[in-house]
């Protein structure tokens, strides 16, 4: 057991090279890997009106024109773009030959026909690479997983790993996704756009151990739309209207992943820019520390007119693990900020006080 593990994560260690012998970004596109799930002889989870795999083809096959019309500069790969069964580590092999910057793979999701809540449940979840957190969450990862079994040799391929043994993802306790960050902030952005644009419900951003975001050596994440068990759901997967919704809830919040991390781009560049500028003017007069009242945090970054905002003056934001925190203020005493607090309290209940300079959170 020792050794195949040792194996494996070597095996892990190496795959992430290839990138390495890409051409250097300057001299390449950003590039965006879709992964309809299942396929072919695969048929995924079923409904009564239709399955997996027809549902998530046709949600890629959008958004990847979305994407292609909006973005033109961005390349779009597609493990599969008919319906045909393609291994897990070749959807993998694929992104990584790519170099791809982000890899999105899309699945429908369905629970347990013995499942006594199986009609009621739906909503969206996206996750990333992850040891299983709860039963539910390695519950899905087995089933996913289990379409290796459908492969010739996938004992000898995937090093012995089986998908229906709990031992088997101690592997991704061991291992570590360089990209992780990124990741959950990708899903996070997904996850907010599937409830708000598309309204599924939200059931939450989440960790597990999918083999097919395993190897991949990029940003990654697998988006479970809603479940097909659930009639409302799968009228809603069925019908062009949900699909094409799904498919602009997933191409805004690559559209706001793709302005903070792209390589290049004359929009997302001026838009640097103008904020460095803006950033510049700010710190001629927050040249001391200050104290100010912090009052939200966001994976993306809020408009000026967001619901969360509108109606507070003087918002001010900064950066800090991936995330977007806004505060109010600019007080030389700590009695001011707390006077503020108190205020703000009444909209916003978990506000508190933090201390600034230069732009910057003072830890």
């Amino acid at each position: 057991m020792l050794l195949r593990l040792t194996y494996i994560l070597a095996l892990l260690m190496i795959l992430p090279s290839a990138r390495l012998m890409a051409a250097p970004p300057a001299e390449r596109p950003f590039t965006v890997v879709l992964d309809p799930g299942h396929g072919g002889k695969d048929i995924g989870c079923q409904g009564k009106l239709t399955n997996e795999k027809t549902v998530v083809l046709e949600v890629a096959r959008r958004l990847g024109r979305i994407i292609g019309k909006e973005h033109p500069e961005v390349k779009v790969v597609y493990t599969r773009d008919t319906d045909r069964f393609v291994e897990l580590n070749r959807r993998a092999a694929i992104a990584n030959d790519a170099a791809a910057d982000l890899f999105i793979s899309i699945h429908v999701n369905s629970v347990d026909r013995r499942n006594r809540n199986r009609a009621n449940i739906h909503g969206a979840q996206v996750y990333t690479l992850g040891l299983h957190r709860t039963d539910d969450n390695l519950a899905v990862a087995m089933r996913e997983n289990g379409v290796i079994e459908l492969e010739s040799d996938f004992s000898e391929t995937y090093q012995g790993f089986d998908p229906s043994s709990t031992e088997s993802y101690i592997i991704f306790e061991l291992t570590q996704n360089t990209h992780h960050r990124n990741s959950i902030e990708l899903a996070d952005g997904i996850q907010q756009r599937l409830v708000a644009d598309a309204g599924r419900a939200d059931k939450g951003v989440r960790q597990a151990g999918f083999l097919v975001l395993r190897a991949t050596s990029m940003p990654a994440v697998l988006v479970e739309l809603d479940f097909i068990c659930n009639a409302a759901a799968e009228r809603f997967l069925a019908s062009d209207e949900g699909r094409d919704k799904c498919a602009r809830a997933l191409a805004d919040a690559f559209a706001t992943y793709y302005s903070r991390h792209s390589r290049a781009g004359s929009a997302p560049a001026a838009r640097d820019k103008a904020k460095a500028a803006g950033q510049e003017s700010r710190a001629a007069t927050e040249a001391a520390t200050v104290y100010a009242v912090q009052i939200a945090t966001s994976p993306r970054e809020l408009e000026p007119d967001s619901p969360s905002l509108r109606g507070i003056d003087g918002v001010k934001s900064y950066r800090h693990e991936g995330s977007y925190k806004y505060y109010v203020g600019s007080y030389d005493s700590l009695k001011s900020a707390k006077k503020m607090l108190r205020k703000l309290k009444k909209r916003y209940p978990e506000a508190f006080i933090i201390k600034m300079r230069d732009g910057a959170r003072v830890p």
